[in-house]
């Protein structure tokens, strides 16, 4: 192997591991709305916040969640998944977070920053596209 093929392979692993930790956050994350049963409360605040049919779109997000990111940590659609997390939550961001303000703990809580965050990693991801089932092959 050359050295430009172990520079070449240093970026796709790394990227593959900050896009199998980020699925792995998201997966959690709806796993645990089920987990918890609180999918209803869920569709309840969507009606209360005037999504029609909330209920269903509580459940369609929370599969979205499970199955998008096994997906995406499979390297599947690198690019349409990240940008259809984005977009949730950028959602998450406007119906919840914007306004408890910046700080998710400390100087704040339920704040916007670590949505925001996971939403530049999905922008990259889906910018770069890469770090695919490539970057397990060996070398």
């Amino acid at each position: 192997m050359s050295t430009e093929d172990l520079r070449d392979s240093r970026p796709r692993r790394a990227l593959a591991g900050l896009r199998i930790a980020v699925a792995l956050l998201l997966a959690i994350h709806g796993g645990a709305r089920i987990a918890l049963g609180i999918v209803d409360d869920f569709g309840t605040f969507l009606t209360a916040s005037g999504f029609p049919l909330g209920l269903a779109c509580a459940w369609a997000v929370t599969v979205f969640e499970l199955l998008g990111s096994g997906l995406l940590a499979l390297g599947r659609w690198i690019r349409p998944i990240s940008l259809a997390f984005a977009a949730e939550l950028a959602l998450g961001v406007v119906l919840v977070h914007a306004q408890e303000g910046w700080f998710v703990v400390g100087a704040g809580r339920n704040g916007m920053e670590y949505s925001f965050l996971l939403i530049v990693v999905l922008l990259a991801l889906a910018f770069v596209g890469a770090g695919g089932g490539r970057a397990f092959r060996a070398p």
